[in-house]
């Protein structure tokens, strides 16, 4: 079974003792070092490959291993020449470790690992530095990858049977700490995490730097995402880091690098501005992963479930005027309409009906090839093309993908949903980023309709425009630009830039940045005012991370067809990758221990570890249901053990240790809990599942919004009043005379969402809006009286006012 971290040739994982973790959280951005401790517990010596997963805009800079009392550090070379020196090292009997990015998918890093011999540990550090992505609540989200191996089994050895018991959460075979230290020019407000975090502690008066600890009982069942939060989070910032002593003045790291960060917030009066045009295209996964539960709780609801009631919401949400496609995909892909169609009753009704039909039946996750079919189709004049992606796995094309969507990125906005733990960073990051919209992540027990409607609302509004960014420095220092041109900013979007700082300046010397832009026609600006004194022990973060955006771009320039090429771009890669110690596709690290005279056991291969599809039982009421789930081979890693009863190979989901249908499987005198998942074997007799099961009772809300006309209006009927818990003849005979019947309807429909779903307004308020904009366009005369004998039927005291009438 492939996983992630140090598997053995036969594809085994070696057990994995212990995971530390330091991260260093600078502003926006983070460095993150991570140590993995494994053992082999075999009688002879394991060839093993090292497997390790990265967020979307990481770069590795340093690697280093630990096997016996050796230790050995690696360095980057360009890529051939490392596999040769990597080749000559293991012809001479000497150790060696080869670290290089995947071909396809930048976020996956491998490495071929020596003989590890009987009894012998391994000790692997990897650091790498990361952008921190932005979330709608503006918190600045790191997540951590589950990166867990099972125990190792023995090649050949019998495995003892398994029973399933229902005891206390085991022993996790592994441990995990982590260490977390904040700093930014601003306040820290907060840090909040999906696992228990020790109290958050104030290094300085200003609050401007902090330390936390993830407790010690986390026993690393689940990715660890943590959410920073500042003060004054839409101020620009600008950290000044030193440059590396050891360089020469005037190269990339010889110099200081200032980081600017621009995160602006747009006032109410552009918040309520929402467009009333654009192509809208959902592109939709329905491989199988996506029939699994949302999370583990009793009665979850599937993604593919959740995935429709939010397409539903969407297709009520959207403007008159406008125009929209659905498409799916899995293995092979889908689409509603042959190309956008204009949004009308019509069109709404009859995606609104595929929609209902669709469910998680299209095998694997092919993603490439609709992306190809939707940027084929010519954009529709003045009507700017919105993409919005929803998955809940990975592709093993990521860096294809990326590339197709940055090249399309002057024609469209892209908007990408993770869904689950097993979601992969890279791609849903990646797409955002370079297709200038917004990523959101769905886990735990997380909905997903508050940030899809949100991301709506992101696509409906303005941008920011005509960006320039103006420098106020001392005589004889200069700002050189490392970042593309900034172009545009929208609502919900961080941009960070980098520059380059030339010139001698004083310990007291600052600069001024001023950043101009237009919104809806208005100039606006934020100057900011900065020291220039930077901290020696920066660690080179921001470096590394200017150094991985220009090589990023360089990339770019050398995947573009012939005749677009600069002259050099490989040359110029590999030179400022060596030179930073970032990872690029040309570069690898390599490490010889030239000391160590033993001769490994045949030749080490370099190998890609594909993501596994697995049979997953979930519950629903006690009962099991089989399902077709995607390992999360990269975000989280799951505990995996080899269970046999009988002659069949089925799957299960074990519960979290919160539900109360939690088992443990016991495995030779050693307990496996709480884990995703793990292998059994089962007899005929016990392999008696049900083919569906009762899923949760539909939203009242989400019945609600089923009745919505395209128009944003509500027709009265027996469903409305069903909706309301009335019934026809209740709202019937209340509708105060003269009310025309539609606005009735549609004026207790407002009533409705207002007086009991308020705690959902981020759901429906793009919806509400339509609505109130149909009545305030009927000019009705009675809607005043409609608004009072609305709330003396339901029960409520929602004013006018507050419905936007």
């Amino acid at each position: 079974m492939a996983c992630c971290g140090l598997v053995s040739a036969q594809k085994q994982p070696v057990p994995l003792k212990g995971v530390e973790v330091q991260l260093q959280v600078k502003d926006h951005v983070a460095s993150v070092v991570s140590t993995l401790h494994y053992d082999n517990t075999e009688d002879k010596p394991i060839e093993a490959v090292f497997v390790f997963p990265l967020p979307g805009d990481a770069a590795v800079c340093h690697f280093s291993a630990t096997v016996g009392s050796k230790q050995i550090v690696a360095e980057v070379k360009e890529k051939q020449r490392a596999r040769e020196d990597y080749d000559d090292a293991l012809s001479s009997g000497q150790q060696a470790f080869l670290l290089e990015e995947s071909e396809q998918s930048p976020d996956v890093f491998s490495m071929s690992l020596g003989s590890l011999h009987p009894g012998e540990s391994a000790s692997i550090r990897l650091e790498y530095v990361t952008e921190l992505a932005v979330q709608a609540d503006d918190g600045l989200r790191f997540c951590l990858p589950a990166v867990l191996n099972p125990r190792y089994q023995p090649a050949g050895s019998e495995i003892p049977s398994v029973q399933v018991t229902s005891v206390p959460a085991s022993l996790v075979p592994y441990s995990l700490s982590l260490m977390v230290q904040v700093s930014s020019p601003h306040p820290v407000s907060k840090v909040e995490s999906n696992c228990s975090l020790e109290p958050l502690q104030y290094l300085n008066t200003e609050q401007t730097q902090a330390s936390v600890k993830l407790s010690a009982d986390h026993k690393f069942d689940r990715d660890v995402e943590l959410l920073f939060y500042y003060k004054d989070a839409h101020k620009p910032t600008a950290v000044v880091e030193a440059a590396k002593a050891s360089s020469k003045p005037g190269s990339l790291m010889g110099d200081p690098v200032v980081m600017l960060s621009l995160y602006p917030e747009f006032p109410k009066a552009v918040m309520s501005s929402l467009a009333s045009c654009g192509e809208f295209v959902f592109l939709l996964d329905r491989s199988g992963s996506m029939d699994c539960p949302l999370h583990n709780r009793q009665r979850a609801e599937t993604r593919i479930g959740s995935a429709r009631d939010t397409l539903l919401l969407l297709l009520k949400s959207l403007p008159m005027g406008c125009y929209f496609n659905i498409y799916s995909f899995g293995s092979s892909h889908e689409h509603i309409f042959p190309k956008s169609v204009e949004y009308s009753q019509k069109s709404m009704e009859e995606a609104v009906k595929e929609v209902e039909k669709m469910s998680a039946d299209l095998g694997g996750t092919e993603i490439l090839r609709p992306l190809t079919e939707i940027y084929r189709q010519a954009c529709i004049p003045n009507q700017p093309r919105q993409l919005f992606v929803f998955t809940d796995g990975e592709v093993g094309n990521t860096k294809e993908v990326l590339d197709l969507v940055k090249k399309n990125s002057g024609s469209h906005r892209c908007f990408s949903f993770g869904i689950g733990e097993g979601a992969s960073t890279a791609l849903i990051n990646g797409m955002a980023k370079e297709g200038r919209g917004h990523a959101q992540f769905i886990t735990g027990t997380e909905r997903m309709q508050p940030k899809v409607m949100q991301s709506l609302r992101f696509a409906l509004q303005p941008a920011v425009s005509n960006i320039s960014v103006k420098w106020d420095l001392p005589k004889k220092v200069t700002a050189t630009p490392l970042s593309p041109p900034i172009t545009v900013i929208f609502q919900g979007q961080r941009l960070l830039a980098y520059y380059q700082l030339s010139g001698k300046t004083s310990k007291d010397a600052s600069g001024c940045v001023t950043v101009e832009y237009k919104l809806q026609g208005q100039v606006c600006s934020d100057r900011l005012q900065f020291s220039l004194q930077a901290a020696e022990d920066s660690g080179l973060t921001v470096h590394r991370l200017a150094a991985r955006t220009m090589i990023r771009s360089l990339e770019m320039q050398e995947s573009e067809p012939t005749g677009k090429q600069k002259g050099g771009v490989k040359e110029k890669v590999v030179e400022l990758s060596v030179q930073s110690g970032v990872s690029s596709a040309f570069t690898a690290f390599i490490a010889v221990n030239k000391e160590d005279g033993k001769v490994l056991d045949g030749p080490l291969l370099r190998r890609n570890v594909p993501a596994p599809m697995m049979m997953a039982f979930h519950f629903m009421g006690g009962s099991p249901v089989l399902r077709s789930c995607r390992a999360p081979r990269l975000q989280a890693m799951p505990m995996m053990a080899s269970c046999f009863k009988g002659g069949h190979t089925v799957q299960k989901l074990c519960s979290a240790p919160d539900t109360d249908d939690a088992f443990d499987v016991s495995y030779g005198g050693m307990d496996f809990a709480n884990c995703l998942p793990t292998v059994c074997r089962l007899s005929d007799s016990e392999m008696s599942l049900e083919a569906g099961s009762m899923g949760p009772p539909r939203d009242p809300l989400l019945q609600l919004v089923s009745l919505q006309k395209a128009s944003g209006s509500w027709l009265l009927g027996p469903d409305l009043a069903a909706a309301f818990g009335k019934t026809s003849q209740e709202v019937e005979n209340t509708k105060p005379p003269g009310a025309h019947q539609e606005v009735w309807a549609t004026t207790l429909a407002l009533i409705w969402l207002h007086g009991f779903k308020l705690d959902s307004r981020d759901e429906w308020e793009l919806l509400a809006m339509k609505a109130a904009a149909w009545l305030r366009a009927q000019k009705a005369q009675s809607v005043e009286e409609c608004v009072d004998a609305g709330n003396a039927l339901l029960g409520c005291s929602v004013q006018k006012d507050s419905l936007g009438l």
